[in-house]
């Protein structure tokens, strides 16, 4: 599933493409799970709006919608969870058209915005205002980030992945910034120390930004607008390297299952 990075090297790439450029039509195709709202407010609310910007709230892609018209009709929002496979590509509008596409929106300037989606997964809809559960990562103050764990008998991992608390946070990122300061993803998030939360808070917010100027990890489905992948798989010290070798110590990489999820981390060098 795209986390944090991905969706806002995704949500950068489209605001860049798009912003300013009118919807003149949408088709929706005939599978119901991608819709979170009904297929005819989705299109009404779409059709004849310009895309004022794009950007990412926690995981999900917001397009601020405004009347091309510049009526009194109200702003409204297009909001798209990629889910596992999901992907939003501007192309041309006779380019070839994936076998698993659910929504094309034809804009004014002669190009196509495509939801492409094989699982199904991914969700659409309209609304007023979206607002994420949790709160944003990247911008989060060490006081109200240890405020999150204290007193929780949750493993760290579970607390990092809960998106009530942090949205955005996923199993990549949160392996990756455990690993840089030591911590094992078992342990009680209430367990750990004030400097633990301050090193992992740190950690967190680097290997967040630094994917997100790689373009995010490619390790499945992912790519971004342009259907280019991104890089920052190639800097995972932990995450999809079970069995390897630490690149710290040498010590062989461990996976294990914490509430359904797939956790990895090297037994020395993380305590």
């Amino acid at each position: 599933m795209p986390e944090l990075p991905e969706v806002e090297t995704i949500a950068r790439g489209l605001n860049k493409r798009v912003a300013g450029d009118v919807i003149e039509s949408v088709w929706l195709g005939s599978k119901p799970e991608p819709l979170k709202s009904p297929a005819a407010q989705i299109a009404a609310t779409l059709e004849g709006s310009r895309i004022s910007g794009v950007r990412r709230v926690g995981k999900h892609i917001v397009f601020d919608l405004k009347s091309a018209e510049d009526t009194l009709k109200n702003s409204a929002q297009w909001i798209v969870h990629l889910g596992m496979t999901g992907s939003l590509l501007v192309c041309s509008p006779d380019s070839q058209l994936e076998k698993h596409t659910h929504a094309i929106l034809r804009l004014a300037s002669g190009r196509a915005l495509r939801f492409v989606d094989p699982r199904r997964f991914g969700r659409l809809s309209v609304i007023e205002k979206f607002e994420a559960a949790g709160v944003e990562p990247l911008d989060i103050k060490f006081e109200d980030f240890a405020s999150l764990f204290r007193g929780r008998k949750t493993p760290i991992k579970s607390a990092l992945l809960n998106q009530k608390l942090m949205s955005g946070v996923g199993n990549i990122y949160a392996d990756e910034a455990l690993f840089r300061v030591g911590i094992r993803p078992r342990r009680r998030a209430a367990s750990l120390t004030r400097d633990e939360l301050k090193r992992l808070c740190i950690a967190l917010k680097r290997v967040l930004r630094e994917a997100i100027r790689l373009g995010g990890s490619s390790i499945s489905d992912y790519v971004d607008s342009d259907g280019e992948e991104g890089f920052f798989q190639l800097k995972h010290r932990v995450y999809g390297r079970e069995g390897q070798p630490c690149l710290v110590c040498k010590t062989a990489i461990k996976r294990i299952v914490i509430a359904g999820r797939s956790s990895h981390y090297c037994p020395k060098c993380q305590k």
